[in-house]
């Protein structure tokens, strides 16, 4: 086994020019070579050639990547790094073993968020630790820095997290415009319950039918990024199989990572005849909520907002789906919104799947930049399209006292969009 090389050549060769080094939020942080795209695709070279070893060191630098794909972005070559990095992941758990207490978090992680059931029992344990308001406790020094990083995500118990069962299918009160699939996903269904409800109302309000089959399960997101690929692909392909229908116009995600992978089924099971062709189907239907929102016709917003917005890129919508555009524009059409601007709204802010659970101290580096910047701009509300980046913004402002909002898109849209008032 092997880190493709034709990967390398698909994808056009690194040149090393560095322009993808001022878009890295690892090398912003750190500053060392091999801790920015160029140098880990020399690492990854160097460990298929035999020159470097398979290390701790050398997969330090690889675990150290968030995978954000910022570098993407930004070269010239059209080097697809989310390929690179994710078969080189790929490569490290099929024939490195970490130390043992990266071992068992890994674990942990790969094993609690794709399974339907652990999640529904972690929602449950949230939300009683959320009643109990055990977040406070994340500022005792008294308590283990594992348990004080895990309990500083925890929400306000003034606006809790909350689990929903989506129906199989939600049907408007006037004509049928459009038949949508919407991926329940894992996260989403467990703690952001209250977002799948805005979602399913500004699509039902604009005559869509909405298809939430429970079959889909875990798209495979997060597995395929941490390396345990066949897992990941055995979980994708229930997710193909539930959404393939020609009766869906679009598959809808609104959890970045979720929709960037989705939309890469096709690349992933170009080997497999038996699920190609309905992979690739499936894929290039796959959009954004807000994306998907967006190209409706004659939406406009049925109430104005007097407030001053600003808006995060998360990773894998803007660099792995390319949606920029969309969201900001649908935030800027309500009436009395104050658009301000985020300075490196573009940077990962540290969450990146399950990144700030594996690697704490830096995904906390990175929060506090972004927190910094947010609170810059003297915003009420910052409104992003991915839970994780939520999770993480939020608990940085707290940190600092602040008092801004952080909102997924759906649930700001459904205050000026709808009649529904979304939930901080």
């Amino acid at each position: 086994m092997t880190i493709q090389v034709a990967d390398f050549e698909s994808s056009g060769n690194c040149i090393h020019c560095g322009l993808c080094v001022a878009s890295c939020p690892t090398f912003l942080e750190l500053g060392t070579e091999m801790d920015s795209p160029r140098g880990r695709i020399q690492l990854m070279r160097s460990i298929q050639q035999g020159t470097v070893p398979l290390d701790d060191m050398s997969v330090r630098h690889l675990d150290l990547c968030l995978g954000c794909r910022a570098c993407e972005t930004t070269c010239p070559s059209g080097v697809r790094y989310g390929t690179l990095i994710e078969g080189a992941r790929h490569f490290v758990e099929t024939r490195h073993r970490r130390p043992w207490p990266a071992r068992v978090k890994r674990w942990v992680v790969n094993r609690t968020f794709p399974n339907p059931a652990l999640m529904k029992a972690l929602g449950r344990a949230v939300r009683c630790m959320t009643w109990l308001g055990l977040g406070r406790l994340a500022r005792w020094r008294l308590l283990p820095a594992a348990v004080r990083d895990l309990l500083r995500y925890l929400p306000d118990p003034e606006a809790p997290f909350r689990a929903v069962r989506l129906p199989e299918s939600t049907v408007p009160e006037d004509e049928v415009r459009h038949r949508v699939g919407l991926l329940s996903g894992c996260v989403m269904q467990s703690l952001f319950g209250d977002t799948h409800v805005s979602t399913i109302g500004l699509l039902a309000q604009r005559g869509c039918e909405v298809r939430a089959p429970a079959a889909a399960g875990c798209c495979g997101a997060l597995l395929l990024h941490n390396g345990e690929r066949d897992r990941g692909l055995e979980l994708a392909r229930r997710t193909i199989a539930a959404f393939d229908s020609p009766d869906l116009d679009a598959v809808l995600t609104n959890a970045a990572g979720c929709g960037a992978a989705m939309r890469e089924y096709g690349e992933h099971f170009k080997d497999d005849p038996a699920h190609r062709a309905a992979a690739e189907r499936v894929a290039s239907k796959v959009r954004d909520v807000a994306e998907f929102l967006h190209g409706l016709p004659g939406l406009r917003p049925e109430k104005s907002l007097n407030l001053r917005v600003a808006y995060h890129d998360a990773c894998h919508l803007l660099n792995g789906q390319g949606v920029q555009a969309e969201p900001r524009q649908l935030i800027r059409d309500i009436p009395g919104v104050e658009w301000v601007e985020l300075h490196e709204a573009e940077v990962c802010c540290g969450s990146a799947g399950s990144y700030n659970l594996t690697e704490p101290e830096l995904a906390g580096r990175l929060a506090a930049r972004k927190a910094g910047n947010v609170m810059a701009t003297g915003a009420d509300v910052l409104v992003t399209g991915n839970p994780g980046c939520i999770l993480q913004i939020r608990a940085a402002l707290r940190e600092r006292g602040s008092s801004i909002r952080v909102v997924h898109t759906a649930d700001f849209l459904a205050e000026a969009y709808t009649n529904r008032a979304a939930r901080s």
